[in-house]
């Protein structure tokens, strides 16, 4: 590996330095029988072997640019994992194989990509995926942070399952896996150098675990989301308006952590906002609350699950606040701090 310690615009060039990050720094951590053949495209065909009559396959893909790279709980390569993952399991699917493209700053150090890289094999080995394809491009210094990584992923849904956005109905109730905020809060802190009594984690996290329990209780589940970017209050907005439906949620029942919600007071940030990358909204028949509220709580993910609002006929979402009232949450318009995910 290169002396400097740094990546070179070398490191992009298709030449012997690039051979040499591929296989030394990201082949070494990422190894598996599919992604070591290192062709430019990858046999999947075992999950389509696996799949029993009316399975379906689903996919995704995302984006990660947060700042900093490092953060309490996490970092980007954690991020990214988990992000796929939970976009996987939030429709149902049993998440298989993921695609890893990193685009990487002239001058990142590479003990950081390293890291970064550890972190990636921990957090999929961890969530039963593996690595199958990737990418990896060097741009010149300045503009990106560092690091940016894209990914895809793939996933097998069992035939019976239908899970989505558009699914929400009048009688269903709303439940959330655990306190919102904690993510947009630790970068936040993390960022501005903030100094405070006790240390803020991120919730970073794969859900594939929680929502097979959950599934596995409740068969008939309609929703389930991770509420990321733009927070809970975004997301059911989004449920809401696919759905035709309202949704009704208690401040007084939203789980909220206390350091969380002083830094929100302090800040004037709303915590119903923030984003969250290891909590799962889930919005079924009434009549199945309780037996997901006890496999969510019974789940080391979902300990502080609870119910937070029902859905009827209407449109929208409102919100009971603590003192008797209502009021309509929107849209989150713009953003409360630069883009994090």
């Amino acid at each position: 590996m290169d002396e400097s310690g740094k990546i070179k615009l070398a490191h992009g060039s298709g030449g012997a330095l690039m051979h040499e990050l591929i296989s030394e720094l990201i082949v070494a951590r990422l190894s598996n029988p599919v992604l070591d053949g290192l062709d430019d495209a990858a046999d999947i065909g075992d999950i389509i072997a696996s799949a029993g009559e009316g399975d379906r396959l689903a996919f995704t893909t995302d984006s990660y640019v947060v700042q900093p790279l490092f953060f309490p709980g996490g970092d980007i390569g954690k991020l990214s994992v988990c992000g796929t993952v939970n976009d996987l399991a939030m429709k149902g699917a049993r998440p298989a194989y993921l695609t890893l493209g990193l685009i990487v700053e002239e001058g990142l150090p590479i003990a950081d990509l390293a890291r970064v890289l550890d972190s990636i094999a921990r957090t999929s080995d961890a969530a039963g995926v593996s690595v199958a394809a990737g990418d990896t491009k060097v741009v010149e210094r300045g503009g990106i942070g560092g690091l940016v990584i894209n990914t895809a992923g793939v996933g097998l849904i069992a035939a019976g399952t239908t899970v989505a956005g558009n699914r929400a109905r009048a009688g269903d109730t709303v439940i959330i896996s655990g306190t919102i905020g904690d993510h947009e809060t630790a970068i936040l802190v993390a960022r501005e150098a903030l100094e405070l009594e006790q240390t803020i984690e991120s919730d970073c996290a794969s859900l594939d675990g929680l929502a097979a329990a959950v599934l596995s209780a409740c068969p008939d589940v309609h929703v389930m989301r991770d509420p990321t970017r733009g927070g809970l209050g975004t997301t059911l907005n989004e449920i809401a308006s696919r759905s035709g439906v309202l949704i009704k949620i208690n401040e007084s029942a939203l789980p909220l952590d206390p350091r969380v919600r002083s830094v929100c007071d302090i800040l004037g940030f709303d915590p119903i906002y923030m984003a969250n990358e290891g909590k799962m909204i889930v919005i079924a028949p009434e009549s199945s609350a309780g037996s997901i509220l006890k496999a969510m709580r019974d789940h080391p993910l979902g300990r502080d699950a609870a119910v937070i609002g029902a859905v009827s006929e209407g449109g929208g979402v409102r919100l009971r606040t603590v003192v008797g009232g209502e009021r309509p949450v929107v849209m989150l318009e713009g953003v409360q701090l630069p883009r994090i995910c």
